[in-house]
């Protein structure tokens, strides 16, 4: 890739491409490939409008990337923000800028849309993804513990 990846807003008609980048995503989270559910999944957050998807494009206008941006709510600054859930790009165009470009992407739209922040989690592992991170100002939380639990019926 010779230029810096594009970036621009995903629609309903991007269905197919998002689906597909979300499944090599969840595969890359060790899940099984299961493409119908990735396309019922994207499809829901399109129809309700639940999410903003932003997609990374190489020079021939191919998506590489994605990341999808979940509406939330700061109660300690009384603030709608942003939760970056997902971010992927596809093996081929690792190091070439996607990410870096999707997540500037994902800091205009934020601002543009009024929102206080962005938070994101990764892997204590992903060494890369955190120093990608930091070098664009994000700032790790050394307060606070996330916890999560699974509820069953």
């Amino acid at each position: 890739m010779s230029t810096t990846p594009l970036t621009r807003t995903a629609t309903l008609a991007d269905l197919d491409v998002v689906a597909a980048l979300f499944d090599a995503y969840r595969q890359f989270y060790e899940q099984a490939p299961d493409l119908a559910t990735a396309r019922h999944f994207i499809r829901d957050r399109f129809e309700h409008e639940e999410s903003v998807i932003l997609l990374a494009l190489d020079d021939a206008g191919q998506a590489i990337g994605f990341c999808q941006l979940y509406p939330v709510f700061c109660s300690i600054e009384a603030r709608r923000t942003y939760l970056l859930s997902d971010l992927f790009v596809t093996p081929a165009a690792r190091r070439s800028g996607a990410g870096r470009a999707l997540l500037l992407a994902a800091e205009r739209h934020t601002l543009e849309n009024g929102r206080a922040k962005m938070e994101l989690t990764t892997a204590r592992t992903n060494q890369a993804a955190q120093a990608a991170y930091a070098s664009l100002g994000w700032q790790r939380d050394e307060v606070y513990l996330a916890y999560s639990k699974r509820v069953q019926a």
